[in-house]
């Protein structure tokens, strides 16, 4: 998330407080995420890999469910390989045309797309 704009500053803690949230609250903060500008869509991931409330389309919630899975389970091994006393906490990813954000818990995925480029 861009430092730059006021709007998006403020997603990172958001994606973070999401995994300590009953489920109303849970509602709540997904539209609030999705507010911002520039989230093109949140995906919540089950330990599994299987998507259990997104806001996106079935085609893409699958592949970006699948694929960030397995890149989260590889970056959570890799880190724990470095420090075996350390953990994953959070993993962004940042492309020409998309950022994804990647909040790990021991239950779930907290995924949430978004267009760096876009200005709040």
């Amino acid at each position: 998330v861009s430092t730059q704009s006021t709007g998006k500053t403020f997603i990172n803690y958001n994606v973070k407080l999401f995994i300590e949230l009953s489920m109303s609250e849970v509602e709540e903060t997904v539209k609030r995420i999705q507010s911002h500008k520039g989230v093109i869509g949140i995906i919540v991931v089950s330990q599994e890999g299987i998507p259990i409330r997104t806001t996106l389309d079935n085609a893409t919630t699958v592949q970006y469910s699948g694929l960030i899975h397995e890149l989260t389970i590889k970056a959570k091994s890799t880190v724990r390989d470095i420090d075996p006393q350390n953990d994953l906490t959070f993993l962004r990813i940042r492309s020409k045309k998309h950022e994804i954000m990647v909040a790990p818990d021991k239950d779930y995925l907290l995924i949430v797309i978004q267009d760096p480029s876009v200005n709040s």
